[in-house]
């Protein structure tokens, strides 16, 4: 619910939500009220997008302390029978090689038709540069070029994540179907 409220914009219901819970607020819970946060533009948001560095190291020394570890986010997509699993600048799949060839195929194919990487959604203290290249190998990019690899042109292709979608492949993926449908 916290997430539904957050996503809506109602964060003042969601951090109701939040106090009125008969049980500690886990990490999820806080990460789905921020992320409402960050979207909605609240004054509360995240360190690391506001580039507060030492406070973003500051909350993870703290985190690190009370044992809070925060989940990995990877993509699943299924086939034949196996599931397949990535996560960001992946090196460990069989075929990663072919994987980047086709995902670096896809890129400039998209990047040709507007799509400029959003790197808001790298929370790392490094280059803009070192950022555009990080938000390119997110775990679902790796996933859609591996489908690309090994299903027809007219099979769905079902990618599953275990945290949120990234707002960069959202957009993405809406530039490669517009690209597939011309």
């Amino acid at each position: 619910m916290v997430d539904l409220f957050g996503r809506s914009g109602r964060l003042q219901d969601a951090r109701i939500l939040i106090d009125s819970m008969p049980m500690e607020p886990n990490s999820r819970v806080w990460g789905a009220l921020l992320n409402g946060c960050k979207v909605y533009g609240d004054r509360a948001r995240i360190y690391s997008k506001a580039g507060h560095w030492v406070d973003f190291s500051k909350v993870r020394a703290v985190m690190k302390d009370q044992g809070v570890v925060k989940t990995a986010g990877c993509s699943f997509i299924e086939h034949d029978h196996k599931i397949h699993r990535f996560v960001v600048s992946d090196q460990a799949h069989p075929d990663i090689e072919r994987i980047y060839a086709t995902l670096n195929e896809l890129m400039n194919k998209i990047e040709k038709v507007g799509y400029v990487a959003n790197t808001e959604f790298v929370l790392h203290d490094v280059e803009e540069g070192v950022k555009g290249d990080l938000v390119k190998m997110h775990s679902e990019k790796l996933a859609i070029a591996f489908g690309l690899l090994v299903y027809s042109d007219n099979a769905p292709m079902i990618i599953t994540k275990n945290l949120r979608i990234c707002g960069d492949f959202h957009n993405m993926a809406k530039l490669y179907r517009v690209l597939k449908s011309t």
